[in-house]
């Protein structure tokens, strides 16, 4: 009988490379998001710098991915499969020492035993020999199809310009509960606004640390992601639908703006977590669990705030696992549910009331076409164009009163992720 029990791999580190492993495994192989992935590759990790430290590894694989096959493919006579398992330690391995600064030896020590029964001799041998040659970290690239779409709808320039913002940390920037206080608060905190009620800091350590945050003055939102609430303007005690709210920003806001928000989403944990940060900033708005393919409200409302369900494509600089997974036919589908959520929104808007359609996407298929087709289906609503001065300085409405965000835009001052946003008013 084998009394023997397993234990412990005890190489110090180790689980922390394991589940960087099964993270990109599931972003690559099945199209999970690094988020999703976390929770089943973390399973058994309880040290957080452990959990934090697999997600890191996992996001600069990601991010430098191109760049990081071509120098493994330089330093081997025969080509790696693109899934073979050596080709994403080695991917692992220069992470950790060209990005994240790992020691060699320590690479070497935490890495090798993901490949326990494979070509560690291999592995061993591509890294050592790209240390020898003083290899350095890669520009980050997007992906080639993902360059070559983005080049077809917005142009060369754009696709360069993402490319510069996948290898820039964005920065960090609040939504201040009260706007008049932007030109104090930027001062107290050391940072820059772009628009009022808005205040912009270089990216930052702990967030419960930045001051106003136990007293709800703020809460962290990109400033792109900002701008469909505030094409609502001022609630004066109307009521409001915030569709596919959580986890929060923009009910926030219009709480925040006089509006009676009602803030519906289909997931409780998120609309959990909404709570939470309603609690912490002292807004008020009613939360339903709910979905809304099944919802339906009492009564129509002045404003409908609808931000889709879409692929996520505007905010890759942040969550560059969306380049991977992320292909035409999950834009198509995208759209497909796109339109018929707008359509079921449409129905819940007072006569002269707005509708404001957004999503955090760079596919044209998921946002200006989606109204596009709306309108041509719809003559109770028209665009209510969205005027400059509405907008942070440097980002502009389209020639139909649309706006669109790009990587490129605001640059200098840290850019914006990339969105979408029409605001559309029901005809009297």
């Amino acid at each position: 009988m084998n009394n023997r029990t397993s234990t412990p791999d005890p190489t110090p580190g180790l689980p922390a490379r394991q589940a960087a492993l099964r993270m990109l495994d599931a972003v690559m192989r099945r199209g999970e998001s690094l988020d999703v992935a976390q929770h089943a590759a973390c399973q058994g990790i309880d040290d957080r710098s452990d959990r934090a430290l697999a997600m890191a590894i996992a996001g600069e694989v990601l991010r430098h991915l191109p760049g990081l096959d071509l120098m493994i493919d330089s330093m081997t006579r025969l080509p790696l499969a693109e899934d073979a398992k050596a080709r994403m330690v080695l991917r692992i391995m220069l992470a950790q020492t060209l990005a994240l600064e790992t020691p060699p030896h320590a690479t070497i020590a935490t890495a090798l035993p993901l490949l326990q029964g494979g070509p560690r001799k291999l592995a061993h041998g591509v890294f050592g020999s790209l240390m020898r040659a003083g290899a350095t970290l890669p520009a980050p690239e997007l992906p080639p199809a993902t360059a070559n779409r983005w080049t077809a709808l917005w142009g060369e320039p754009m696709a360069e310009a993402a490319g510069v913002a996948l290898g820039t940390p964005p920065p960090l920037d609040l939504c201040l509960a009260d706007p008049s206080t932007t030109e104090a608060a930027a001062a107290d905190l050391g940072g820059v606004s772009l628009i009022p009620g808005h205040v912009r800091l270089p990216r930052a350590g702990a967030i419960e640390q930045i001051a106003g945050f136990e007293e709800g003055d703020w809460w962290v939102q990109d400033l792109a992601a900002s701008l469909p609430a505030r094409l609502l303007g001022k609630g004066q005690g109307r009521q409001v639908l915030d569709l596919c709210a959580a986890p929060g920003g923009k009910t926030m806001q219009l709480a925040a703006a006089g509006w009676h928000v009602t803030a519906l989403d289909n997931s409780e944990k998120r609309l959990k977590r909404l709570r939470q940060n309603l609690k912490r900033t002292g807004q008020d708005a009613l939360t339903i669990t709910a979905n809304l393919l099944e919802w339906r409200p009492d009564e129509e409302a002045d404003a409908v705030l609808l931000d889709a369900p879409c692929s996520a494509t505007g905010i890759f600089r942040r969550h560059p696992d969306v380049l991977y997974r992320i292909a035409p036919r999950h834009i198509e589908e995208r759209a497909e549910q796109q339109a018929v959520l707008l359509e079921r929104a449409s129905n819940w808007v007072k006569p002269g009331g707005l509708l404001v359609y957004a999503v955090c996407s760079l596919e044209r298929e998921e946002g200006e076409d989606v109204v596009a087709r709306f309108l041509a289906d719809d003559s109770r609503f028209t665009i209510d164009p969205v005027r400059a001065d509405e907008l942070p300085q440097g980002v502009l409405p389209d020639a139909l009163g649309q706006v669109r965000t790009l990587p490129g835009m605001l640059s200098e001052a840290g850019g914006l992720d990339g969105f979408f946003m029409a605001r559309l008013r029901h005809r009297h």
